[in-house]
């Protein structure tokens, strides 16, 4: 697995800017303020940090934007780094100008010298996750981030308000490392295995087995796994850090570890892709790493369910009927439309079993939903505009972007079957809602729940803000806020 670049806080001085090699970083305020360390950058370059500043290029320059100057004279340095900041930076600016500079350093040794720079525990924050680097099967020597040293008037109160953001930050990386991983790697017994180690944070993990399964009468999510040798399963982790008697938030995530359509094949181009099909419970693993690194103090239980879609003699037919762990009859029109089967006995499972104060799901459940709102947002669709809003607002306040969705009736109509209570899918139209409708059958009335739709941002052909190309560990962040928000 990757490991997270490491951090260190110092107090703030000047003077160890001149030999310091790698990239070193000062920081000026968009209107051209200068703090101790851009001054002294600028004696030590001969005045080549004030020229950047009274140049008319600095008038276009934006806050959150980068100038760097390649071996600088006076400085032993690679490259100085002149970083443009607002001192009104909010949290998302100040990440993303840490991202940038993460990318910019391509693995050197970095120091930031933020004087007393605000929310510089989000720049780091910015910088850790930016760093990230899946290369776990390439042959060549790893090129290892190289240290970030973090140079602050105020060293000690940043390392403290950064030490909750370098736990949600490791789960981001699980979460990354899960679903960038390929499948005959992270199988279901292995998922299953790297999800016990987390017994070590002091969650209470139990994995259920395809015997305990059928006992229970999850037998929709058995039947997406049963044309694979690899063993089907759920996997409860239990965060008890709240009040005793509280009743649990309930995560419960999509883990196909593969997808190849079942006998409703795949085309085959693109088919690869398809390891990234256990998404949401990738985002369900990493929230609930975080929430035990930071000691969250709330009670959350994540399930996942851990199944493979495979072709196979045994495996289930288009026409086949199934009847889930609720009661409710199933018609399978189409076997790639397997998501849904595995969610509807876990999220049963889950208010069974515990009874939440609210049930959020997560899953690369449609590619309708990627027509509708590419890869810039989630899908939300929820049965409670309270509990949706709130989570909207986590979303929000971490950058994620997330838009609502809408439920109805007339939706049902499509998921009517001859021969059973449902169909699993219903056309093309309004995929992803019809989907979600069909989830919505196995919500309790009193259960408040959100079905998070993370085709479009789980895993992308491109960078973003925060991560290189492929997974994003989209979810984590703005989990871990509603948590901290709502039940803590």
């Amino acid at each position: 697995m990757s490991s997270l670049v490491p951090i260190q806080f110092k107090a703030f001085d000047v003077d160890v800017m001149a030999q310091t090699k790698g990239r070193v970083v000062i920081i000026v305020s968009d209107e051209g303020k200068m703090n101790p360390a851009a001054r002294r950058a600028n004696r030590l370059t001969r005045g080549a940090v004030a020229r950047l500043v009274e140049s008319d290029r600095f008038e276009k320059v934006k806050s959150g934007d980068v100038v760097s100057l390649a071996w600088p004279g006076g400085m032993a340095a690679e490259a100085l780094d002149i970083l443009v900041l607002s001192r009104r930076a909010d949290a998302a600016e100040a990440r993303k100008a840490g991202a940038k500079l993460a990318k910019l350093s391509d693995h050197q040794p970095l120091l930031v010298m933020a004087g007393n720079q605000a929310r510089t525990e989000e720049l780091a924050l910015g910088i850790v996750l930016r760093s990230y680097d899946f290369d776990a099967h390439k042959t060549r020597d790893s090129d290892e981030a190289g240290p970030v040293t973090i140079s602050h008037q105020k060293h000690d109160e940043v390392e403290a308000a950064f030490a909750p953001l370098y736990a949600i930050a490791d789960g981001v990386r699980m979460t990354r490392d899960l679903t960038n991983e390929p499948a005959n790697v992270l199988t279901t017994t292995e998922f299953a295995d790297r999800l016990s180690e987390m017994k070590a944070l002091g969650l209470d993990v139990e994995v259920l087995d395809e015997d305990k399964l059928a006992e229970l009468g999850m037998r929709t999510l058995l039947s997406v796994g049963q044309g694979s040798v690899s063993p089907s399963k759920v996997v409860v982790m239990q965060w008890n850090g709240g009040d005793k008697d509280d009743a649990p938030l309930a995560l419960v995530g999509k883990g196909v570890v593969f997808d190849t359509g079942g006998i409703s094949l795949k085309p085959a181009a693109g088919m690869e892709d398809m390891t990234m099909d256990m998404g949401g419970a990738g985002v369900v693993a990493g929230t609930m790493r975080a929430l035990a690194k930071r000691r969250a103090k709330a009670n959350v239980v994540g399930l996942v369910g851990l199944v493979e879609n495979m072709p196979s003699g045994n495996a289930t037919r288009p026409g086949d009927v199934v009847k889930s762990m609720k009661g409710d009859t199933v018609e399978v029109i189409n076997t790639d439309a397997e998501g849904r089967l595995v969610l509807c006995d876990v999220m049963w499972y889950a208010q069974e079993r515990f009874a939440p104060v609210g049930m959020i799901d997560l899953a690369t459940l449609t590619g309708a939903i990627i027509i509708g709102l590419g890869h810039e947002n989630a899908g939300v669709f929820s049965n409670n505009d309270t509990f949706c809003n709130a989570f909207l607002k986590a979303a929000g306040a971490e950058d994620e972007g997330a838009w609502r969705m809408p439920l109805g009736k007339a939706y049902d109509e499509q998921l009517k079957s001859r021969i059973a209570d449902m169909k699993n899918v219903g056309g093309r139209p309004a995929g992803s809602i019809t989907a979600a409708q069909f989830l919505q059958r196995f919500v309790k009335d009193e259960t408040p729940w959100i079905h998070l739709d993370i085709a479009g941002v789980a895993s992308i052909a491109t960078e973003t803000s925060y991560a290189p190309k492929g997974a994003t560990g989209w979810g984590v962040r703005a989990l871990s806020r509603f948590v901290q928000d709502n039940f803590e």
